[in-house]
């Protein structure tokens, strides 16, 4: 329902717009893509984003899931590592009038701060799981985090819940791959 609220095709560079809806990873700069169609879908169905939710994304990238967010949540953070990718984001979500959401740029992996999250939409993959331990400490109570862990060719994309203080749970979802995150860690390699 909310692709259809949404146009994809707007948040799709020009050269690939004819390939807006098809499942491929689109390309939009810098060494970035944006996800296929389907594995964006999953990611809004499994994080099951509520009216009152306060939502942090990491990878803005074209701003298409982050406009499809907005329309689902109360308020979203998102952070961009690329300047430029955000500034294209913010020209692009201002276009459609949507206002309740908050663009940075940065490293959202060196800064995660204090802030508490009910949904945590991260839009590239993590190589080591440790680090999508750390990400979880940001969702609040009942809080759920939509993340792709591992290296190609064995990807998982995963859905973790704050079920208390300390506990979580992590669920399979599907098997797909993802670029990793820019500074994403990634596994130290055995060299003889």
């Amino acid at each position: 329902e909310i692709f259809a609220q949404v146009p994809r095709e707007a948040f799709v560079p020009a050269a690939y717009r004819n390939l807006a809806f098809a499942d491929v990873e689109i390309p939009i700069g810098l060494g970035e893509a944006m996800m296929a169609p389907k594995v964006e879908a999953r990611m809004l169905q499994a994080l099951a984003v509520q009216p009152k939710d306060r939502v942090l994304e990491i990878g803005t990238g074209s701003g298409f899931v982050t406009a499809c967010l907005s329309r689902l949540a109360a308020q979203v953070a998102s952070v961009e590592i690329h300047r430029e990718l955000t500034e294209t984001a913010r020209e692009r979500l201002a276009q459609h009038r949507i206002t309740n959401l908050e663009l940075r740029t940065g490293d959202a992996l060196a800064r995660l701060g204090e802030q508490r999250y009910d949904a945590i939409a991260v839009t590239g993959s993590l190589p080591l799981a440790d680090q999508s331990h750390e990400l979880a400490q940001c969702l609040a109570l009942g809080g759920r985090m939509f993340v792709v862990i591992g290296e190609a060719p064995v990807m998982e994309a995963t859905l973790v819940t704050r079920i208390w203080e300390d506990q979580y749970t992590v669920e399979s979802l599907f098997e797909t791959e993802l670029p990793p995150l820019v500074n994403a860690r990634t596994p130290e390699r055995f060299s003889f």
